[in-house]
């Protein structure tokens, strides 16, 4: 049996989910409210705040999307109870990062500024401390969707191995390359 799939998810004080018809899966709590469509040919069991998901047979099909499925309604308990949090820098002289509300300038040395509009689940903070890189936070419930906007993001100016100039995640460690040695 899969590992993943049949560790039981515990929900939180305040968190309160509902399966309707057709395996729609709603998950609400203080930060907020996430629904997610679960494979049909699974069932989901809720008992005193411990929620299951059980699969009909041994099938590679429906043992991959047990341990999928847990994982999603996972995240979603986590997001509305806890949040999720994602922070990039920016590594580069004369790199920049601001925010009107939700959209988002980024000065990444090319000869225009890029405008990106970050989607309204998520809230975005960009900040500029002296002697520091700027960094970019993004905060939200929806744990796919930061990442996904944070790899877009990221996707502007990826960090580069020579002089690891780039958007990194806080905490990312980049391989660097030796550069050209001189010949004599």
């Amino acid at each position: 049996m899969s590992r993943i799939g049949k560790s039981e998810i515990s929900l939180p004080g305040g968190v309160q989910i509902s399966v309707s018809k057709g395996n729609l899966v709603s998950v609400k709590g203080p930060k907020g409210e996430l629904q997610e469509q679960v494979d049909p040919d699974l069932t989901i069991n809720e008992n005193d705040g411990i929620v299951s998901i059980e699969r009909p047979t041994e099938q590679k099909r429906h043992k991959a999307m047990h341990g999928l499925y847990n994982s999603l309604v996972r995240n979603m308990v986590t997001g509305v109870s806890e949040g999720y949090v994602k922070e990039l820098e920016l590594v580069g002289v004369g790199y920049r990062a601001q925010n009107a509300g939700n959209l988002l300038e980024l000065a990444l040395g090319y000869s225009h500024p890029i405008m990106f509009y970050i989607p309204d689940e998520l809230k975005v903070e960009a900040t500029m401390e002296k002697g520091k890189n700027p960094t970019i936070r993004l905060e939200g419930i929806d744990k796919q969707l930061i990442g996904q906007v944070a790899a877009k993001i990221r996707s502007f100016r990826k960090p580069e191995p020579y002089k690891g100039k780039g958007i990194r995640f806080v905490g990312e460690e980049i391989r660097r390359k030796a550069g050209k040695t001189a010949a004599k």
